[in-house]
């Protein structure tokens, strides 16, 4: 269980009945190789309905043209990652699952979100379209979440969780090895409000299953 970090805008908590959650995809873009380990974060637009101001990793939800099942969530990674990072990934197959997140049923603006583990392309050079994001920055997983607890960065829940589960691993291919021999399961937190304190409870803590 932990306190809920400030919400970005498009967080809105639900007082309607619960909304479904759109499929999406998101991509953990690594370098490093054997030596050392940074992701690539990109910052939304301020002006963006959900999630302005935020760093996040390269992501967004699965079009129509996308397909369907894994292949459309697979086609959606990289054509977000294109679209928001300018970067050019070598096939669907190089994108490696690390986890499945799906925002809690007290939120209005819902997402059942794969992540995807990808290594940056040789001579690939990111760049932010300047509209849907506004800046990009490569950060070790404990220098951005350093950086979040000095307010220098607004992370979202999903990603500080995974910047924590990043930082165990040494380099980027220690990372890959690990995600390849492991299976995805997915994770759905709950939201307790307790008067004006919200807290984030995941499968696990005590008071989940009575929400």
């Amino acid at each position: 269980m932990s306190d809920l970090p400030p919400r970005a805008p498009g967080e809105t908590l639900n007082d309607g009945p619960e909304t479904v959650p759109r499929e999406a995809s998101t991509v953990i873009v690594l370098r490093g190789g054997n030596e050392s380990l940074e992701v690539l974060l990109v910052q939304r637009n301020i002006e963006s309905r959900f999630m302005g101001g935020a760093w996040v990793f390269p992501g967004g939800a699965v079009d129509k043209s996308d397909g369907i099942g894994e292949a459309a969530l697979r086609a959606a990674a990289v054509r977000e990652v294109t679209e928001e990072a300018g970067i050019e990934l070598n096939s669907v197959e190089s994108l490696v699952p690390f986890s499945r997140w799906i925002t809690p049923r007290e939120v209005k603006i819902r997402f059942d979100t794969w992540f995807y583990l990808a290594e940056l392309p040789d001579g690939a050079v990111p760049s932010v379209d300047g509209h849907e994001c506004v800046d990009l920055r490569w950060e070790t997983p404990q220098s951005a979440l350093e950086a979040h607890g000095r307010d220098e960065l607004l992370l979202v829940f999903p990603t500080i969780r995974s910047l924590e589960q990043i930082s165990q691993f040494d380099n980027a291919h220690a990372l890959l090895e690990h995600a390849r021999g492991t299976t995805v399961e997915p994770v759905e937190p709950r939201i307790e409000i307790l008067g004006e304190i919200a807290r984030v409870l995941l499968p696990g803590d005590p008071g989940y299953d009575s929400l």
